[in-house]
């Protein structure tokens, strides 16, 4: 017995979810392996029934409620995959769901979330909020609350992912887990530390939303204030009771991971191993990118949930691209005559830029009478393809700026 949760109970949360969720493939990545120098594997979670690993808890959890409790209908809170986790399960299970998310969760999932089968309900402008809304619905209404992590049901739901991975990779030696409130490792790491205490398991969190490291420190789980992260699916501000104890107990170690390197991460998987993945789903994989030679081979990274929004892809992978030089955006002044914009463009394509977009502005208040500026994006082959481009342009004197 681990603790509150064992290897026991995440057998059987198997047995529940045997025709229900799917036992996701696992690929190898080639870039990561050379990285790392030595396999590296990715549990792909992303092509799990409703996008993510949320429906395995999610399902145990309401499947374990009595006749009388379903009957009364679940309510949740979640900003994306929790909510279609639980829509998914409570429908299977024939439940009445109620989901409440923010006011600004991206249409596609409040969108998916519906089309589970949930009523969505928005409970005010961020999760926490939409968590105070949910608890006082359940008060009000008898309905049951489904915590996103903190319940032994849910924590032995997403453990089943731990137990595929041993099966999947007999010779694992290290799994690295995205973190948000402490769920999927928790369960991960109750089942595999109890059948293979030899493999370490990690964790990954993004640094702008870290709250497992200071609770670690301090012994007990504490407070943070999120701070923007487009890792949105794991900006959790405290790690639940629950998690907490099994992963203080358990868990070798958390890192945490920059934007910048989460940005990369997202590129990495679409480009390398043709997996459409959100920035939470890839915190793994960017730890890799971050600290390759922290992780003993064979590893075994999850991609937690593949539900992004394609605008924000798109943004999440310009910014990838920028930070792997191979994006530039920057403004230039022109003096306003005929020819001056073809001139700079000529250069452009000697240089064998990609021109993506121009924008040409006559009237600024910055702008002397005779000027105008070309606001360019471009892209290019990589670091050194813009130094060359960059520095070309300078010494024709065209003055750049990057603001």
């Amino acid at each position: 017995m681990s603790g509150p949760v064992s290897a026991d109970d995440v057998r059987a949360a198997r047995e529940l979810l045997r025709d229900v969720t799917v036992t996701t493939p696992i690929l190898e990545s080639r870039s990561l392996s050379a990285k790392v120098g030595g396999p590296v594997l990715l549990k792909c979670e992303n092509l799990q029934r409703s996008g993510s690993f949320k429906a395995r808890g999610a399902y145990v959890r309401i499947a374990r409620l009595t006749d009388e409790e379903r009957a009364r209908g679940v309510v949740a809170a979640s900003a994306g995959n929790h909510a279609q986790g639980v829509a998914l399960a409570a429908t299977l299970l024939g439940a009445r769901s109620v989901v409440f998310m923010p006011e600004g969760a991206p249409l596609p999932k409040v969108a998916a979330t519906r089309a589970y089968g949930a009523e969505v309900i928005f409970g005010g402008p961020g999760v926490d909020a939409c968590l105070t809304a949910a608890k006082a619905y359940a008060r009000d209404n008898g309905a049951v609350f489904i915590h996103p992590f903190d319940h032994a049901d849910v924590v032995a739901g997403q453990g089943t992912v731990g137990l595929e991975i041993l099966e999947q990779c007999p010779d694992v030696r290290t799994i690295v887990v995205p973190v948000g409130g402490g769920g999927l490792i928790a369960g991960i790491a109750a089942a595999v530390k109890e059948l293979r205490p030899d493999v370490r398991v990690i964790g990954a969190q993004a640094e702008q939303a870290a709250a497992f490291p200071p609770s670690l420190a301090a012994g007990r789980p504490v407070a943070v204030e999120p701070a923007g992260t487009m890792a949105d699916g794991i900006a959790v501000g405290r790690p639940g009771d629950l998690t907490f104890e099994l992963v203080s107990k358990l868990v070798d170690s958390v890192v945490t991971i920059s934007e910048e390197t989460l940005s990369q991460a997202l590129l990495n998987c679409l480009e390398r191993s043709k997996q459409v993945v959100e920035p939470a789903g890839a915190v793994g994989v960017a730890a890799l990118l971050d600290r390759p030679h922290m992780f003993e081979p064979p590893v075994v990274t999850v991609l937690s949930g593949g539900n992004i929004d394609p605008l924000l892809l798109s943004k999440v992978l310009r910014h990838g691209l920028a930070v792997a030089g191979r994006y530039l955006m920057f403004r230039v002044r022109l003096r306003d005559r005929p020819g001056a914009l073809v001139t700079l463009l000529t250069e452009l394509a000697e240089l064998e830029v990609n021109v993506l977009d121009v924008v040409h502005q006559r009237t600024a208040a910055r702008l002397n009478v005779d000027e105008v500026e070309v606001l360019l994006h471009l892209e290019t082959r990589g670091p050194d393809h813009c130094d060359e481009v960059l520095g070309r342009l300078r010494a024709e004197g065209y003055t750049l700026s990057f603001t």
